[in-house]
């Protein structure tokens, strides 16, 4: 498929929006929400929704900074990542190597924040400066400057993303079959790698059996992903009212044996 001119536009105009979200905590910049809505502005809501999906469950773990590290960028497979997939569907592009692909294109997106971050760090004086002068459109300007900048750049990220899918057609093209297989494998490797990630923090051995019972229920009995959700909602329920209720108890010999 091919976009047109004002569908680029209103891709480069919904990545500014999400990308300036970041910066007052709405979590805009998700990859789930940012395919959602390019796949919505292209025409294919579905191919947009199974690659957010992908997306965030790899983000899920590698996704999150700690401490000074700062992983790659969402908007990688969430923009980039989706008209791929989206524009090349019918050329046997699935999710799983569109979401390899876009991982070069999110760790540059990251440089360029992290750039207009570090340009940021004088605006303070710069702000400051220009108050006292009286000058407030000066002040403004330095004030608002890191959303001026993240909204510029989140448009033209949409806006060439969405304008150059020959370009992105003709670089996958050049691809040898065997490394597109490789990318393919490697892409549905990406999301169990993020669980397993966050899985290593906050494993404990009283989840192993919750976690097995996942494993059976998808590998053998075929649950599907949602009634799984909902088995696991309900084991959480089940632990969360059972603690509640032995904790009363041990809270209630608590205050009986400091009255004795």
């Amino acid at each position: 498929m091919d976009a047109s001119l004002g569908q680029a536009l209103l891709v480069g105009l919904f990545v500014s929006f999400c990308l300036i979200g970041q910066l007052i905590g709405i979590y805009t910049n998700r990859a789930i929400f940012l395919a959602f809505g390019v796949g919505l502005i292209l025409g294919d809501v579905q191919t947009g929704l199974l690659m957010g999906a992908t997306a965030e469950l790899a983000f899920m773990g590698f996704g999150v900074g700690a401490g000074g590290t700062v992983p790659p960028n969402p908007i990688g497979p969430g923009v980039v990542g989706t008209i791929m997939a989206i524009a090349m569907k019918d050329s046997g592009m699935d999710v799983a190597t569109a979401l390899s692909l876009s991982f070069p294109f999110a760790v540059m997106i990251q440089f360029v924040i992290t750039f207009i971050y570090s340009l940021n760090a004088g605006s303070l004086s710069w702000a400051t400066k220009a108050i006292q002068e009286g000058n407030y459109k000066s002040f403004k300007l330095t004030s608002n400057f890191t959303f001026i900048g993240f909204g510029v750049f989140g448009f033209l990220i949409g806006l060439v993303a969405t304008m150059s899918i020959d370009v992105l057609r003709a670089f996958v093209n050049i691809i040898p079959e065997w490394l597109i297989s490789g990318l393919s494998v490697a892409g549905g490797l990406l999301p169990a790698i993020g669980f397993a990630m966050i899985l290593n923090v906050m494993i404990k051995k009283e989840y192993i059996p919750a976690i097995l019972l996942g494993y059976v229920c998808i590998s053998y009995l075929s649950m599907p992903v949602i009634g799984l959700a909902f088995a696991g909602a309900i084991l959480a329920f089940n632990n969360f009212f059972n603690k509640g209720n032995g904790g009363s108890a041990i809270e209630q010999e608590e205050v009986i044996e400091d009255g004795i």
